[in-house]
């Protein structure tokens, strides 16, 4: 059987790229978005209600994943990223439908916009539902997996005095948490597990309109080396 789902909302994020997005959610507070909703999911009526609510569960299209049967087995980064299991045994983005579930927290609302963090969102993700986090159904504690048991092993993050700066000046500017986003997203080390980097090898990402710079001094530790601001590109 098919079926056709209509997109209902769009997620404005601070992850212009998939490269250092957190592989869960809730793994970097600091990650900020919006829900922009697409009318008539954009009145009052439809998110009345809300307002006595922590955290969401937003159903998504990875829009920016291949997706199908070609992918019955994965890596996750979890295992090493060589180690292969059957896609409904992980989280993988590669799906036999392109759809993921996060959640994420309700920091606050306005007219037609769902304010969130502790986000692992693609900016541009099409939202298909939203439903509220349920505590006592939704919250398991004799639940268990064994493939991911606690949370990844967090790597130090240090900062050339210069590239520190240059975040506290952006974090002014786009009135963003730029600091605590950097450290919260690389530490979690987004590099490819199998990957042993150099300390000459540089690694790059952007976040809002930011390109984020940085190396490994030791394999075990991240330093940041520059937080620039990007010029939009001119056609």
């Amino acid at each position: 059987m098919t079926y056709q789902f209509e997109t209902i909302g769009i997620v404005r994020s601070c992850f212009s790229e998939k490269f250092a997005i957190p592989r869960q959610p809730s793994l970097a507070p600091a990650a900020k978005g919006v829900v922009e909703l697409i009318a008539p999911y954009n009145r009052p009526e439809a998110v009345a209600g809300l307002e006595g609510v922590s955290h969401l569960w937003l159903l998504f299209v990875f829009h920016a994943a291949t997706s199908g049967p070609a992918h019955l087995r994965v890596r996750p980064p979890r295992l090493g990223g060589n180690q292969r299991i059957g896609v409904f045994a992980s989280r993988s983005t590669h799906r036999p439908n392109p759809i993921g579930q996060s959640v994420v927290r309700l920091d606050g609302m306005e007219p037609g916009r769902l304010l969130i963090s502790s986000i692992d969102l693609l900016d541009g993700t099409p939202i298909l539902d939203i439903k509220p986090y349920v505590p006592y159904a939704d919250s398991l504690p004799l639940a268990r997996n064994s493939l991911a048991d606690a949370a990844p092993t967090l790597l130090r993050v240090d900062w050339l005095p210069e590239s520190l700066q240059q975040a506290r000046d952006q974090a002014v500017r786009l009135r963003q948490p730029v600091v605590e986003l950097i450290e919260q997203c690389l530490a979690q080390d987004p590099k490819p597990a199998y990957q042993r980097p150099t300390e000459e090898r540089r690694y790059g990402v952007r976040f809002w309109d930011l390109n984020v710079c940085w190396h490994y001094p030791q394999p075990d530790r991240i330093c940041v080396i520059s937080v620039e601001e990007q010029p939009p590109a001119t056609h």
